[in-house]
């Protein structure tokens, strides 16, 4: 690369000579909190949305497939112009697009255009990935663990109560209401942020095929961005897999449940995501490999006991509590190291993670919705109690040969 294109924006220094302030560290957590919700709002619909257009279970589980498939791509379109653009804009512009994105699904007529809307709405929820290093800059070396904690935490209660948000919802208004209702809030945040948030000059002015060429190069030349990204995979498939087919098994019996009580589960979920930011700190105090080995096999107890325990409400409701637990302390701990890598490449090192995070969703959403038509709920655990076990295999098997990575 050219000595040009690794010019020091002149106000970088500037930006992180002060600690990031409380309110905005909050403002930017409910920012990633309400963004990432757009693509978790189906989960708890799929049953309603499958009816209205005669989809099976595998088919619905599609839908949601081609969400995270879109986040995965918006990757590689969105994340890395934030090492290369004023980050406020683009933040804004890319909830400009999820507003017209949810506004497609809502109204969408037929089965292609739901399809779409579903793609669209993944890729600009990418935003999310923009924010989340953004955060990380400006905040100082003390600071970031809590602060990706806190972003984290943000994350999953979008990901959880975006989940009791649209089926309580849907169950009294129907599923399209929600996706209406959730572009006006885009459109509101969208002139929050504006606002609100600090603007933000990237460190480096760099080419787009710089850029990109850049990025390969930190994964060729990262083992613990590589593991990371890996592990993240592995745990996201596992969660996907299980909030993808849970209102299939709310349906059967002993439950007899519908989009209603689906969402109240995202509830559930969430206690396990109030311990984000304490996560963060473990991590950043401790190290984060050992926060990781706890976090994969606590997530895989928690599959092995969803099998035994599933058709049990109360057990149920702890497996859930237990599986959130591990797979938010394993994002946390990936994070908090990734970001250690490079300062100036956080947003290429998210977009890395990221994208294979969100393939890994998209893979275990699909593969999940399959394992539950050929063996119902036993076979959902036991996929997910399989990519856990793998993860521990693979984690070992790094930790063996780079003894030197976090």
């Amino acid at each position: 690369m050219s000595a040009k294109s690794h010019n020091a924006a002149p106000n970088a220094t500037t930006e992180l000579a002060q600690p990031l302030r409380r309110s905005t560290v909050w403002l930017m957590a409910t920012t990633v909190g309400v963004v990432v919700a757009n693509i978790y709002y189906a989960q708890p619909l799929l049953a309603d949305i499958a009816h209205s257009f005669g989809l099976t279970v595998t088919k619905a589980g599609a839908i949601t497939m081609l969400s995270q498939a879109g986040t995965a791509t918006g990757m590689f379109l969105f994340v890395p112009l934030g090492d290369k653009f004023e980050r406020r804009s683009l933040i804004t512009l890319l909830m400009l697009g999820a507003v017209a994105a949810l506004l497609l699904f809502a109204n969408a007529p037929n089965v292609l255009c739901l399809a779409v809307a579903s793609f669209a709405v993944g890729a600009f929820a990418a935003n999310v990935h923009v924010v989340v290093p953004y955060a990380a800059h400006l905040a100082s070396d003390q600071q970031r663990g809590r602060v990706v904690g806190t972003m984290v935490g943000g994350i999953l209660f979008g990901v959880l109560l975006a989940r009791t948000f649209s089926g309580s919802l849907g169950a009294w208004f129907g599923w399209r209401v929600v996706y209406g209702t959730a572009a006006v809030a885009m459109l509101v945040l969208a002139a929050v942020i504006r606002t609100q948030l600090p603007p933000s000059r990237p460190a480096l002015v760099i080419s787009w095929p710089d850029l990109m060429r850049s990025t390969l190069q930190l994964v060729r030349r990262h083992a613990l961005l590589r593991e990371s990204a890996l592990l993240g995979a592995l745990c996201f498939a596992a969660f996907s897999a299980v909030w993808t087919t849970l209102i299939f098994l709310l349906e059967t019996p002993p439950y007899h449940y519908g989009s209603g009580m689906a969402g109240v589960f995202g509830l559930v979920g969430a206690a396990g995501a109030a311990g984000a930011p304490t996560f963060g700190h473990l991590a950043g105090k401790h190290g984060p490999r050992s926060t990781i080995r706890v976090a994969l096999w606590l997530s895989l107890v928690s599959f092995v006991l969803m099998g035994f325990l599933g058709k049990h409400f109360w057990g149920l409701v702890i497996c859930i509590i237990l599986m959130d637990l591990g797979i938010q302390i394993a994002h946390v701990s990936n994070q908090t190291r990734i970001y250690s890598i490079d300062p100036a490449a956080r947003s290429r090192l998210n977009m890395v993670y990221m994208f294979c995070y969100f393939t890994g969703g998209a893979g275990g959403s699909y593969l999940g919705a399959v394992c539950w038509h050929h063996a119902g709920w036993w076979g959902v655990c036991s996929f997910g109690a399989a990519v856990f076990a793998l993860a521990l295999l693979i984690e070992g098997l790094y930790h063996r040969s780079h003894k030197q990575i976090a």
